[in-house]
């Protein structure tokens, strides 16, 4: 009898202990979904700042995601498959954006691309500048989410089975056409899982965006700056974007979640 308390005491902990949990998520989302009505987005999703961040948003994570595929897919093949001194250092410095605070991220590149930084002072000289440019936002995108695509691919290779390949090369498959046509369609889900992981972190960046590209509506101001501009004057306007970087953050989760499961059970 003691026992069956005792697990009944232990179970109702967890529940409580979940619940906690769960409410302290859910709840200021429910707060931010209660402010808002059909008449409020039909109002305000056509208004040009929303547009605008909308799709400068948008498109600078797309580009930001097609860039950080094109390079970290293969870095990351030869990072998981090379045995080299300073390896571990590199791994370090892969994951450095996930704890660098945003905003030391976006200081840190001003100082390298700015006028006077360390190669924006060069760049100067020949007629392009980057800081507070579209440009910059990609930039900025890309060093904060990159670490997602790359961790996760890295992780995905380190894992395959290397007879894969071996089998390949002794039927006379060229290492790229092994990785081409048989390492990365092994790995496309988890791919595609980290990809949209990258394009979710690049969507909802901030800190390093401002600090490095500032917040210029039409040029540098995405959704997340857009916000934090209408938060002192149109409060309306910022309900109604963060309500849409909810809905497209929740069917990112949801659509990498069903890719996780796919590839889980696959494997």
């Amino acid at each position: 009898m003691r026992q069956k308390i005792g697990i009944w005491f232990g179970k109702g902990v967890g529940a409580f202990l979940i619940l906690i949990v769960c409410l302290f998520l859910s709840l200021p989302l429910i707060a931010l979904l209660l402010r808002v009505t059909p008449e409020l987005l039909a109002t305000y999703i056509p208004n040009e700042t929303v547009q605008k961040a909308l799709w400068l948003s948008i498109t600078t994570s797309i580009i930001s995601m097609a860039i950080v595929i094109f390079i970290g897919t293969p870095a990351a093949y030869f990072h998981s498959r090379s045995y080299y001194p300073g390896k571990s250092f590199v791994d370090t410095l892969i994951d450095l954006p996930l704890v660098l605070p945003p905003a030391v991220a976006g200081l840190a590149l001003l100082l390298l691309f700015g006028r006077t930084g360390l190669l924006g002072k060069y760049l100067n000289v020949i007629g392009i500048d980057i800081a507070f440019t579209t440009v910059a936002v990609v930039l900025a995108q890309i060093f904060v989410a990159s670490p997602f695509y790359i961790r996760q691919a890295k992780a995905l290779f380190e894992q395959l089975d290397p007879a894969y390949e071996e089998t390949a090369k002794t039927l006379g498959s060229s290492s790229l056409r092994t990785f081409l046509f048989i390492i990365l369609p092994l790995c496309a889900t988890g791919l595609t899982s980290g990809a949209i992981m990258t394009f979710a972190r690049a969507l909802g960046e901030f800190g390093a965006t401002i600090m490095f590209a500032g917040n210029l509506p039409g040029i540098t101001q995405t959704m997340p700056l857009a916000i934090y501009a209408a938060m002192q004057g149109d409060f309306d306007v910022a309900i109604t974007i963060s309500v849409l970087l909810v809905a497209i953050s929740l069917a990112i989760m949801l659509t990498v979640k069903l890719l996780t499961d796919k590839w889980r059970y696959n494997v």
